[in-house]
């Protein structure tokens, strides 16, 4: 069974999602523990309520050893890390201890709407003013960039004249909920294959 931790920062629906599609039995897979960056998040009550492993690491505490304190608490215990709403960077030493072990989901279709000081609510925002067709999200591996590790996997969503970054957002969020675990599941099954920057689905 596939081990995993998930980071978060926020409210946690995508956490949400993974736990139910655990408990639905679309995923083998189990939830180890839940590591947020910030104190007082609804992420860290939906794991609290599930009776899973919780902890608070404060980037404001933390600051730059917030990863090694991270890395403490998972390395040789879980088998993936699940980025989902984590808004801390992990670095270079974390990154290179779980390397092709780590994947973020992130609401656009990357590369558009990415990189630095881009998540979140801001994302929607600059799709919206932009005027594209399409956004969606993308589950990705992470490496030493903002955004930049290989794709697995994208979700594509209209994009209506009359929408507004909230609109949009909950678009987003609805295929986001789908593809995380989606994604999990098929790193699971070791059906993900990793050749340089192509990520193959066996």
């Amino acid at each position: 069974m596939l081990k995993i931790a998930v980071l978060v920062s926020g409210n946690g629906t995508n956490l949400q999602a993974i736990i139910d599609s655990i408990e639905s039995g679309y995923l083998n897979c189990s939830i180890e523990m839940v590591i947020s960056d910030r104190e007082g998040i609804f992420g860290i009550e939906r794991a609290k309520i599930k009776g899973i492993k919780t902890y608070v690491v404060d980037r404001k505490i933390y600051k730059n050893t917030l990863s090694s304190k991270i890395l403490d608490l998972t390395l040789g215990k879980v088998d993936l890390i699940v980025l989902a709403g984590f808004l801390s960077i992990l670095d270079k030493n974390f990154i290179e201890c779980f390397r092709n072990k780590i994947i973020n989901i992130h609401p656009s279709l990357i590369p558009a709407f990415c990189g630095p000081k881009m998540y979140g609510i801001k994302v929607h925002e600059k799709a919206v003013e932009y005027g594209v067709k399409y956004s969606g999200c993308t589950v990705h591996f992470v490496d030493e960039g903002t955004d930049t590790g290989a794709i697995i996997a994208q979700r594509v969503v209209p994009v209506y004249p009359e929408d507004t970054a909230d609109i949009l957002q909950q678009r987003v969020l609805l295929e986001e909920h789908k593809l995380l675990p989606e994604v999990i599941k098929l790193i699971a099954e070791k059906r993900i294959k990793v050749d340089g920057r192509k990520v193959i689905i066996l």
